[in-house]
């Protein structure tokens, strides 16, 4: 038996419920896609690390020292980035909340029929999508506007600080798996063995990211792959160049 899904004018709080589920998920696609992305980078810049002072020398000493160096250095980078841009993310959003805020206040006609226009743009005819708007302004107007025109939950905002964390914990967890792979291994195979580690971490982030972006799985794996090779092979080789010139 075929079933209907209720119209926005039926339940005005549930159309906007499920508009902002609609948009938390994508919040949360959003958060997964830049957490394997921040382990994909913290396993490429420290796998390019390693690699490239055992291409100068095989004593794990300065492999260790280089791949923690990297590691604090590129978990503090990634955490401070992540900061700044986050809050002024967080910034230009709540100064477009204040501005929408104050234009409810001022003009609130405009702003109802601005709605219906966006719910007509949406494909809702113009006497169910007034009807709609009419609702929701009673509701919560200023969610309404926030979610529809702007694309922001006021609820739900980004905080500044879990980004930061969030992302420096990622680039760590993918900063562990070559540095550990290097220095734990045999010193006749410690880079065929931190390339293999590390070619079967990029297959795994590859394969997660495209899941996550909906992009397509095989092109997403091979240029995860094929970028992280050849960042190793350029350092390996930087390294055993200027590992001749001052040995």
């Amino acid at each position: 038996m075929p079933t209907t899904e209720p119209l926005a004018g039926d339940d005005p709080a549930a159309y906007q419920a499920a508009e902002a589920a609609d948009g938390s998920h994508h919040a949360r696609l959003n958060s997964l896609r830049a957490a394997v992305l921040g382990a994909n980078d913290g396993i490429v810049s420290t796998a390019g690390i390693v690699i490239g002072v055992a291409g100068a020398t095989m004593d794990p000493f300065p492999i260790l020292t280089a791949g923690i160096a990297g590691l604090t250095a590129g978990a503090l980078s990634m955490a401070v980035g992540e900061y700044v841009s986050v809050s002024a993310q967080r910034d230009t959003e709540r100064a477009l909340l204040e501005k929408e805020r104050r234009e409810l206040e001022e003009m609130p006609e405009e702003e109802l029929a601005e709605l219906a226009g966006l719910y007509e743009q949406k494909g809702l005819d113009p006497e169910l999508a007034r009807k709609v708007a009419e609702q929701l302004h009673d509701h919560d107007a200023l969610a309404a506007h926030a979610e529809t025109e702007l694309g922001i939950d006021p609820e739900n905002l980004t905080s500044p600080l879990v980004a930061a964390v969030s992302s420096a914990v990622s680039f760590t967890v993918g900063s562990v798996l070559p540095l550990l792979a290097i220095v734990l291994s045999p010193t006749a195979i410690k880079i065929p063995v931190t390339v293999a580690a590390v070619t079967a971490a990029l297959v795994l982030t590859g394969y997660l990211s495209a899941r996550a972006g909906g992009s397509p799985i095989m092109r997403a794996i091979l240029r995860n792959v094929v970028g992280g090779l050849l960042a190793m092979g350029v350092t390996y080789w930087i390294g055993r160049l200027v590992g001749h010139a001052i040995g």
